[in-house]
C-alpha cells in the first residue's frame, strides 16, 4: 500500500515501516559515530520503542554492545492498517541489532501487568541471568492497577487556579491562548498513580525477588522540569505531582538495593517533540522558539543525542555519577541555561501567529513530529508500494 500521513489532532494515524527503519538506522550511526561507551552488558528496557526509551535500547547495544530486552505496548499491523510506529521501530531495531549479531528480544504486553512483569524475569532467568542495567520509560496515559484492577487515568492540569497562557496549534502555526482549569484532589491522585513511582518500584521488587538483579545494578527512570513558562501547568501541576513521586521514589529504590550495591536514579531530560509532549498545551510553542535557540547556538539536541551523552557523560564516564542538590541527573542542562532561558523568554513575549515564522521553528518541529510516525526522513520512497506487514521477529 502507499501509506501516508493522516493526521487527527496531535496524533498520526498511520505510520511508514520503512520510515520507522530509517529513523531507527540514522539513531544506529549516530550512536556509532560517537565512539564505544564502557556500559553495561545486559539491559532491560521497559518503554523500549519511541523516544527515550528506544533510544536508551539503541545506545545500549551499539554504544555497549549490550544484549537487550525491550518491553513496550504497541498495535501490530493488520491488512491494510499500518502498525503503531513503536511496533516498526522494534523490528527494525531488532533487525539491526540481528545483523550485528547482538542479543535483542521483546515482549509486548501492558508494562503495568503482573503478567508482563513475570514474563520479562523468566525472559532474563532464561536468556541473561542477571540484569546491569534497567531503563524505566514508560508514557502511558492509562493504567490499570494490578492489585485493585482499577482504572486509573493520568490528567494534566494546574493545581490551585486556572492557567491561561499562549499556545500554538503547530499544524496551522495559528498562537493563540489558552485556559485550563484546576485539578481536583481525584485528578492528582490518579496521575500520580499512572505517572509516578509505584510501578518502577513494583518492577524492581519483583526482579530484586526473583533473583534477576546483577550485583551493582543501575536503575533510570526519565524525568522533566522544564522552564518558568510551563511551571504552572507542568512542574507545579498535577504531572509535577507525579515526578516529585518519581523522583522521591529513586532514594527509595536505593535503599531497597544497598545490599546489592544497587542504585536508583532519575534523570532530567531535555523538552523534545513526543507524541506527548505535543498533547501538552503551551508546550508546543515553548519547543519552537527553544529549538530555535539551541539549534543557533550549536547546542541543539535530539534524542538519540541525549541519551547517548547521558551514558557517555553521565552514567558510565569512569567515575561518579554527577547528580544535582536534589540527587537527580541532569541532562537537561543545556536546555536550561541561563542565556539560552533568557531568549526564551524575551521570545515568547514577541510570539505571535505571525512572528513565530520569523522567531520560532514551527518547521523544525512539525518535522520531528512527522519523524516520530516515520514520515520526512531522506532515502525513503513515499510513493513506492510498501508491505504494511513487518513482524517483530523475537516478539513473546
Amino acid at each position: 500500500m502507499i501509506i501516508e500521513p493522516r493526521m487527527r489532532g496531535f496524533i498520526c494515524l498511520t505510520a511508514h515501516p520503512k520510515g520507522c527503519e530509517q529513523n531507527v538506522k540514522n539513531q544506529i550511526e549516530y550512536v556509532k559515530s560517537k565512539g564505544k561507551i564502557n556500559g553495561p552488558k545486559r539491559v532491560l528496557v521497559i518503554g523500549a520503542s519511541t523516544g527515550f526509551g528506544l533510544a536508551s535500547r539503541i545506545t545500549s547495544a551499539f554504544g555497549s554492545d549490550a544484549s537487550t530486552i525491550g518491553v513496550f505496548f504497541e498495535k501490530p499491523p493488520m491488512e491494510g492498517k499500518t502498525a503503531s510506529p513503536g511496533w516498526y521501530n522494534s523490528a527494525a531495531f531488532e533487525q539491526e541489532a540481528q545483523k550485528a549479531g547482538l542479543y535483542a528480544k521483546s515482549i509486548n504486553g501492558d508494562a503495568f501487568s503482573n503478567e508482563v512483569k513475570q514474563q520479562t524475569i523468566d525472559m532474563i532467568k532464561a536468556d541473561l541471568g542477571q540484569v546491569d542495567l534497567i531503563i524505566y520509560s514508560l508514557a502511558s496515559p492509562v493504567r490499570v492497577h494490578p492489585v485493585t484492577g482499577v482504572m486509573h487515568r493520568s490528567v494534566l492540569k494546574p493545581i490551585g487556579t486556572t492557567f491561561t497562557n499562549k499556545t500554538v496549534d503547530f499544524h496551522t502555526g495559528n498562537v493563540s491562548q489558552v485556559s485550563i482549569e484546576p485539578a481536583n484532589q481525584e485528578d492528582i491522585d490518579n496521575t500520580v498513580v499512572v505517572m509516578g513511582g509505584e510501578d518502577w518500584s513494583m518492577w524492581m521488587d519483583a526482579m530484586k525477588d526473583a533473583g534477576v538483579l546483577a550485583d551493582g545494578v543501575t536503575t533510570v527512570a526519565y524525568s522533566y522540569i522544564g522552564p518558568e513558562v510551563t511551571e504552572p501547568v507542568y512542574r507545579k501541576g498535577t504531572i509535577g505531582r507525579a515526578k516529585d513521586h518519581l523522583e522521591s521514589t529513586a532514594f527509595e529504590i536505593t535503599d531497597k538495593l544497598k545490599d546489592i550495591n544497587g542504585k536508583g536514579y532519575v534523570s532530567v531530560n531535555k523538552a523534545l517533540v513526543t507524541q506527548a509532549s505535543s498533547a501538552i498545551p503551551v508546550i508546543p510553542l515553548y519547543i519552537s522558539l527553544l529549538y530555535k535557540i539551541m539549534k543557533a547556538e550549536g547546542i541543539h539536541e535530539g534524542c538519540i543525542e541525549q541519551i547517548q551523552r547521558l551514558f557517555q557523560q553521565r552514567l558510565y564516564n569512569g567515575s561518579e555519577i554527577p547528580t544535582d542538590d536534589k540527587g537527580r541527573i541532569r541532562i537537561d542542562d543545556w536546555e536550561m541555561r541561563a542565556d539560552v532561558q533568557a531568549q526564551v523568554s524575551k521570545l515568547w513575549e514577541e510570539s505571535t501567529t505571525e512572528s513565530l515564522v520569523e522567531i520560532g521553528d514551527l518547521a523544525g518541529y512539525k518535522q520531528d513530529f512527522l519523524n516520530l510516525f516515520g514520515f520526512g526522513f531522506e532515502g525513503v520512497d513515499y510513493l513506492a508500494d510498501t508491505d504494511e506487514m513487518v513482524q517483530v521477529s523475537s516478539i513473546a
